[in-house]
């Protein structure tokens, strides 16, 4: 399917796309892997990593076994949008590998048996089927505070790494993410309206999607007013985000997903085709996705990524 943009008429090809996804998977992958880190540190001079190696095995199993990388994507797409610069591309990387760190635990820590108690993640066992359920919840414990430890540690001024401390923390607790799976949890089997489950989907998968596009652009020197639209673009594709997964639910299948299709309805939870219906849940991912390039309108071409990537996330199969 050819990507839209917001002129009527026209397409955006999506070969250029498909490079810049390469382009960024590689970079993001490389990244990933070198900033997770020594498990070597003032509390264990000794080769701590051997002591542990389940736990190491764990982190890069969930970590570096594939994934679309859209959050980090974001970050070095906000970064364009704004104007990025080769001096700032480290602190960028940290900050992509911040945000990955962060779903990657949220991930480990959702298929658990106390939360979505799922048998199958990215085409492979979840991580406590691969390893065990002690093992998985320390991974993703691990995973989550390697993702602050990075952003305290950026060699930048202090005033940014705090910037960027406090997008990623307010993101991912009671006010972001782990609230919205809070919701989540308790509305299985409930019947609930589109403002509750809007308000869910907005906490639990838009509010990291949206941190990832504040973190990128602050990385590069972003004003308020442009932080100010990029919020407004991230809110509407991380909506369109969750509304895409919902609709993935019903007319994908198991081994394009990744994961067991059907899996939504077979639990009885809330989603936006149970609520709408099949159709108009579509038509709210096309309406979304124009509002995001609304959004993006004072922007140039440094934006096009952006554009782009909203327009992926309505349309991809997995």
């Amino acid at each position: 399917m050819p990507l839209m943009t917001n002129e009527p008429g026209k397409i955006m090809s999506s070969v250029s796309l498909n490079d810049y996804l390469q382009q960024c998977s590689q970079r993001i992958d490389i990244a990933l892997a070198r900033e997770l880190g020594s498990f070597d540190s003032e509390f264990s001079p000794s080769p701590a990593a051997a002591l542990m190696p389940q736990l190491t095995d764990a982190m890069h199993y969930s970590l570096l076994g594939g994934g679309k990388r859209i959050r980090p994507m974001l970050v070095y797409a906000a970064a364009e949008a704004i104007g990025s610069k080769p001096s700032i591309d480290s602190i960028l990387d940290k900050a992509a590998c911040a945000v990955e760190y962060i779903h990657a635990y949220s991930l480990i820590h959702d298929d658990l048996p106390a939360m979505d108690d799922d048998d199958l993640r990215r085409g492979r066992p979840t991580c406590h089927r691969q390893f065990d359920e002690a093992t998985a919840i320390l991974a993703g414990d691990a995973l989550q505070t390697r993702a602050f430890e990075l952003l305290a540690n950026l060699d930048c001024e202090a005033g940014l790494s705090l910037a960027l401390i406090r997008s990623l923390a307010a993101a991912s607790g009671q006010r972001g993410m782990v609230g919205g799976q809070a919701i989540d949890l308790a509305a299985v089997g409930q019947q609930i309206d589109r403002q509750h489950l809007e308000t869910m989907h907005r906490l639990k998968t838009g509010a990291l999607i949206r941190a990832s596009i504040r973190m990128g652009a602050l990385c590069a020197g972003a004003s308020a007013e442009q932080l100010n639209h990029l919020d407004h673009y991230g809110e509407a594709i991380g909506l369109s985000f969750q509304v895409h997964d919902d609709i993935l639910d019903i007319t994908g299948d198991t081994a394009t997903l990744g994961k067991q299709q059907g899996a939504d309805e077979a639990r009885n939870k809330p989603t936006y085709p149970a609520l709408l219906g099949l159709e108009a849940a579509q038509q709210l991912a096309l309406d979304l996705h124009q509002q995001a390039l609304v959004a993006l309108e004072n922007f140039g071409s440094g934006a096009d990524q952006l554009r782009a990537l909203s327009a992926y996330i309505i349309q991809r199969r997995h």
